[in-house]
Formats: C-alpha cells, sequence, structure tokens
C-alpha cells in the first residue's frame, strides 16, 4: 500500500519544521538543504521501520539532506504516516510503504511501490530489525529463520531490487550474476556519470564485541555484515553497499534509564552513538561515492571494549 503528497512550495529553513523530539544531531547538520546528487537532482531514498525510532530519525535526516523518502513500516502505520508528513512539512516528497519484510513476496512488491509512487529509486536504508532474546541454550531452528527472514534476506531482496530498478531506468544491461565482470571494468563504460545507487545496511557493534546474548540476532546480523561485502562486489559498479554499525543507542524494555546512561558513557570517547549520529552518518554514506563494500562504527569506540553481556542484560 502506499500514498503520496506534494510537498509544500518553498520552506525557509527545513530545520525549523522539524519536529521537537528530533535528535540536535540531524537539527545541526544543515541549515538549508543540499540535494544529494551532483546533478541537482532530487533523489529518492527507501528506509525500512521508518514509522519511529531510529528509522525515523534517518528519514528526516535525509530529507533535511533534500532526499524525498519512502517511509517503511510493518505495523505502524500511523506513527509511518506522521513520519510521511514531517517529511513534507520540510518540503519533500514522501510516502508510505506497508510490508511485512519477513513475507518473500511482499518484499519484493516494495520496490516497485516506491517507484509508483515517487517516480524513481536511488538508495535503500535497511534499518527495520527484528530483536528477540535467545542464548545458545535455548537456541532453536524456528528463532534463527525468524531473525534471517526479517533481518538478512529483506536487505538483500532490496539491494537485487534496486540495482535492477537502477538498470530499467538508466537503460543499461541487467546486473550479472559475476559482479565480479562488472567490477573488473567490463561493463563500466555504460554507467552514466550521475548514476550512484547506494545501500545502507544497519548493523551492530556488537559484531566487532561478541558476547553470547540475543545469538540469533547477532547471527543474523553477522550474516548480514557479509551480505554488505558480497553485494558491493556482486552490484559494483552501479550500486555501492555499507554497513552502519551504531553502539548502544536507544533505550529499550530492557534497558532505559540511570543504568542506559551509565552504559551509554562506558566507551573510549565517555559517549556512545546518538540516534542523530546514526542518521548523519547514514546520510554521509550515501552521499560519498568512494565508499562500498565496508562498514562505518558509530559507537563511541565501544567496540574495542569487551562486554560479558549485552547491554540491555548487564
Amino acid at each position: 500500500m502506499s500514498d503520496i503528497d506534494q510537498p509544500k512550495p518553498s520552506v525557509p529553513n527545513p530545520i525549523d519544521e522539524l519536529p521537537d523530539d528530533t535528535d540536535t544531531a540531524v537539527r545541526g547538520q544543515l541549515v538549508q538543504p543540499v540535494l544529494p546528487a551532483a546533478t541537482g537532482r532530487a533523489r529518492t531514498a527507501l528506509v525500512t521501520g521508518a514509522g519511529r525510532r531510529l528509522g525515523r530519525e534517518i528519514a528526516l535526516a535525509l530529507a533535511v539532506q533534500g532526499w524525498d523518502v519512502a517511509v517503511h513500516c510493518r505495523a505502524s502505520r500511523e506513527e509511518a504516516e506522521a513520519t510521511a508528513d514531517d517529511i513534507r512539512a520540510i518540503g519533500r516528497h514522501a510516502c508510505v510503504i506497508q510490508a511485512d519484510l519477513a513475507d518473500e513476496a511482499a518484499c519484493h512488491a516494495v520496490v516497485p511501490q516506491v517507484v509508483q509512487a515517487l517516480g524513481r529509486l536511488d538508495a535503500v536504508v535497511n534499518n527495520a530489525s527484528a530483536f528477540e532474546y535467545d542464548t545458545a541454550a535455548t537456541f532453536t531452528y524456528a528463532m534463527l529463520e525468524h531473525h534471517l527472514r526479517a533481518n538478512t534476506a529483506p536487505a538483500i531482496v532490496l539491494a537485487q531490487a534496486l540495482a535492477e530498478h537502477v538498470a530499467a531506468r538508466e537503460g543499461l544491461s541487467p546486473p550479472t550474476a559475476a559482479g565480479a565482470e562488472q567490477g573488473s571494468g567490463a561493463q563500466v563504460t555504460d554507467l552514466p556519470d550521475d548514476v550512484d545507487a547506494a545501500v545502507v545496511n544497519l548493523l551492530d557493534q556488537k559484531l566487532w564485541n561478541p558476547n553470547p546474548d540475543f545469538i540469533s540476532y547477532t547471527l543474523s546480523k553477522a550474516a548480514l555484515e557479509s551480505a554488505t561485502t558480497l553485494l558491493a562486489l556482486a552490484l559494483a559498479p552501479r550500486v555501492r553497499v555499507v554497513g552502519v554499525a551504531p553502539g548502544l543507542t536507544l533505550t529499550s524494555e530492557w534497558l532505559q534509564g540511570d543504568r542506559f546512561d551509565q552504559l551509554h558513557r562506558a566507551s573510549p570517547l565517555g559517549r556512545s552513538s546518538t540516534p542523530g549520529d546514526v542518521a548523519a552518518t547514514v546520510a554521509f554514506a550515501l552521499a560519498n561515492r568512494s565508499i562500498t563494500g565496508t562498514t562505518l562504527l558509530v559507537d563511541g569506540g565501544q567496540h574495542l571494549q569487551r562486554f560479558p553481556r549485552d547491554f540491555s542484560m548487564m
């Protein structure tokens, strides 16, 4: 399902239009919007899980940067509509796409819906994530499959769909199975200079600072980190693929209040990431045409330390 509205004709300062709860780091990025494409042409990003929390922050940050945004949600339709309204208030186009990405058919239908609503797609931010507790002692096939279907497989399908859309839109040959052929230069000459599509996969600093909690979630994110490398090779030069790994960023049902504040400061820099820090990094990854196949850790250095348990269990 999707809907679209026209942006306001002019917005003197998009920062003034941001909702009051927007992270200060997002507010500090720009005074005026900067169109992300080198041509000055507005571009479109799909942000999964963008109705609330970190996904919402990313969607708003991209709108401030001049992106039109497709706001994906699974169940939080009302919150997604509110995010889309805030994007329109900034002066950008927005639509809402509701889909259960763990359903393969529904996932494959997302990109065509975005293109139908907004006309094109230039970037995918894979933010939506399942995060349910298990350990090696309680591990089941079902729990691992649940996390892989929510956290890993959709990111690959959406990256694949983006690459196919870019090829069709630009009149290029379809993506090949052997990405190395493209990366070697055999097909680089058919790529217009202004084509710069990108995928950002939201990961987790705990991949570099492992602990035994949330084993299925961690395995799904480890698979996504590997997929980031594989997709960067397979989809080059048409689509860049970058990982962004936050540290402790948001409170949860397991961790909040003073304990959250204490653990948030437990890093070499004395602070972990804020939603605005992560959103700004996503925007940077989408804008920098020289970055692919790597992960940007945004955690105040927490990945350099060792913690015996997941933060939510400490």
